[in-house]
């Protein structure tokens, strides 16, 4: 795919003092930040269930998470991320089977291509910056970001636990029989940390 970058993450739940310890380790909090996400799909979910996520980032445009390469081991999730529209385009109109619709930008195809609103929160986000003893001078520090959503969620990146990402926590609060759809084609290991199975209560 042209015009992608590959993002790698481990998330995890943090704690109340997070913060607190990241800076007893020499951690810098570089910026806070608020920002609004809104996520599109099809009524049917067909991208979420394929594991693509097209998102519009309030102040940032459309992005769309692509399944990354197969095999990648440990806990993390690695997606390719588009960022360019016309590539964004391109990739939509191939996952969902659908012939080229010219040359417009992701808010131009959105009808046509049965897209429409599924969730939107706010994120408040505190970036950190982290080097680590004993790591090599050329090594890039470890950057964290401690993020809480404005329907009560929190989320950190990484750890090596597992941890569900906000959208999959929104639809599990908002939208259950979606959220029920999504479970069903997950694999065990895409699954959100601690769900039970899809014939099971989900709490």
């Amino acid at each position: 795919m042209a015009q992608a970058l590959i993002e790698v993450e481990r998330k995890f739940v943090p704690g109340p003092d997070t913060e607190d310890r990241l800076q007893e380790l020499g951690g810098i909090l570089e910026h806070r930040v608020t920002f609004r996400d809104s996520y599109y799909d099809t009524p049917e979910l067909s991208l979420m269930r394929a594991d693509y996520w097209l998102r519009q980032r309030e102040g940032s445009g459309w992005e769309l998470k692509c399944p990354g390469r197969p095999g990648v081991s440990g806990p993390h999730t690695e997606y390719v991320e588009l960022i360019v529209e016309s590539a964004i385009v391109a990739q939509l109109c191939e996952v969902l089977g659908t012939e080229v619709l010219g040359a417009g930008g992701v808010a131009a195809v959105l009808g046509p291509l049965k897209l429409q609103e599924v969730a939107s929160f706010v994120t408040k986000r505190g970036a950190w910056k982290l080097v680590l003893s004993g790591a090599e001078e050329e090594e890039p520090p470890l950057r964290v970001d401690l993020d809480t959503a404005d329907f009560g969620y929190t989320v950190g990146v990484p750890v090596q636990e597992k941890a569900p990402a906000k959208l999959i926590v929104y639809l599990q609060r908002f939208r259950p029989q979606d959220y029920q759809h999504l479970l069903e084609v997950l694999s065990p290991s895409k699954k959100p940390q601690g769900t039970k199975a899809p014939d099971s209560s989900l709490g």
